[in-house]
């Protein structure tokens, strides 16, 4: 079952800053139903660092993490780092399990186990992806003078986010569901004397859904 949900976030502005925007698609894939997080139990948000032409962001999975630790449908998040350091080395870029079968396996070393067992973990949810410039044009040149100095020029470029979340159940050792966050967006800079960006906020407003997403589907059931 695919769940496909358009979000547009404007940012209220005049002139220039009219154009300032981001735009928000978020798709969701449901392997199985969820079980309520029960008092005590925890996540853990991990991410994705495999590809040799991007790293997923430590900042947007500890965004994630925060995020899904606010609101009402608190959840308590056991932080990255926390996690893989304690441990060290089985969450390591190069050692990290790919799928729920590997999962397995680290649950069956003792050691492992009882670590987890400290943590009471439920779920664990990995996010791969980054964010990146597309486009960019205009420019903007600063000087300075006898009389004093000064920035002029425009300048704009364009984001693009897409980051997906795998989420397996640590309970059933089983694909759960994936959600993909897909965020574009164009900032601008104008600059008359003093150069003033107008940013999207193309990763936060990605954090922000996917993480908004993520607990929907733990409180939603497939019909």
């Amino acid at each position: 079952m695919r769940i496909g949900a358009l979000i547009f976030i404007l940012l209220p502005s005049t002139g220039f800053l009219a154009g300032c925007k981001s735009a928000t698609v978020i798709d969701e894939y449901r392997e199985a139903s969820t079980a309520t997080i029960d008092q005590g139990e925890s996540i853990v948000v991990l991410g994705r660092r495999h590809s040799s032409s991007y790293e997923t962001e430590e900042d947007f999975i500890t965004c994630v993490g925060k995020t899904l630790g606010e609101g009402q449908s608190e959840i308590s998040v056991i932080p990255e780092k926390t996690f893989v350091d304690s441990m060290y080395p089985y969450f390591e870029t190069s050692t990290a399990p790919m799928d729920v079968k590997n999962l397995d396996k680290l649950a069956r070393i003792p050691a492992i186990a009882a670590k987890f067992n400290d943590f009471n973990i439920r779920y664990f949810i990995w996010i791969d992806g980054a964010t990146e410039r597309t486009d960019s044009t205009g420019s903007v040149a600063c000087a300075v003078g006898p009389g004093g100095g000064g920035c002029f020029g425009f300048a704009y470029w364009e984001d693009e986010a897409n980051y997906e979340a795998s989420i397996w159940d640590f309970k059933s050792l089983a694909l759960s569901g994936k959600i993909n966050a897909e965020t574009k967006g164009t900032s601008f800079m104008p600059a008359i004397i003093i150069p003033i960006p107008i940013l999207a906020r193309v990763q936060t407003n990605a954090c922000k859904s996917l993480a908004n997403q993520i607990k929907l589907f733990f409180s939603a059931q497939p019909s």
